[in-house]
């Protein structure tokens, strides 16, 4: 594929990548790259204004802008999510209410968009049960609570379940990018 074509594979498709402090630095950019790479428009949705602060491996690391309040954002303005982990990030969210409708915004008989969660971001679909006979991975630590939320859990670099894209950790993410972006161009998937 020239560079060219892969440059503008995703163009006239938005983006949200729902994060807040404490997402896995690495876990954000590289996506967010990668898809902003293939022609996507990305919207950085958060439950703060002004800007987040990443998580770098044992320190706090870069400062993201961001986009939008999560209370100003509807899933119907976007084509798929992608939800970064960290250990900070997905538990600040899965308590935030107006998170955890976003999110649920992207689920449905109608809607069933791609979604993509790293690491500790299944626990947010964890939390609004969205898991239920899924087959996923993420990061080890957060496997018994997928199981117990329903999901058929796999320690594989990436799973693909009907347009939810799972990964484990950031020595997965060129896979992880890659599935994401694959799922975004077949677009809406059947209802599960």
């Amino acid at each position: 594929m020239s560079t060219l074509q892969s440059s503008t594979r995703l163009q006239g498709k938005k983006i949200a990548i729902l994060a807040t402090d404490g997402f896995e630095q690495s876990e954000l950019l590289s996506p967010r790259d990668a898809l902003l790479n293939a022609g996507a428009d990305i919207d950085i949705v958060s439950v703060k204004e002004g800007e987040i602060t990443g998580w770098d491996e044992d320190k706090w690391g870069e400062k993201v802008s961001v986009d939008k309040l999560v209370t100003n954002a509807s899933a119907s303005d976007y084509d798929a999510l992608m939800l970064p982990g960290g250990l900070f990030n997905p538990d600040t969210l899965r308590q935030d209410k107006h998170a955890k409708a976003f999110i649920d915004g992207f689920f449905g008989a109608e809607k069933n968009k791609p979604v993509a969660a790293i690491c500790h971001a299944p626990w947010l679909l964890a939390e609004i049960n969205k898991l239920r006979d899924r087959t996923v991975t993420s990061f080890p630590s957060i496997k018994s609570d997928l199981i117990n939320a329903g999901a058929n859990w796999v320690d594989e670099e990436v799973s693909v379940d009907q347009g939810l894209v799972t990964s484990r950790s950031p020595a997965d993410l060129e896979a992880f990018n890659a599935k994401f972006i694959e799922e975004i161009l077949e677009g809406k998937h059947q209802a599960h």
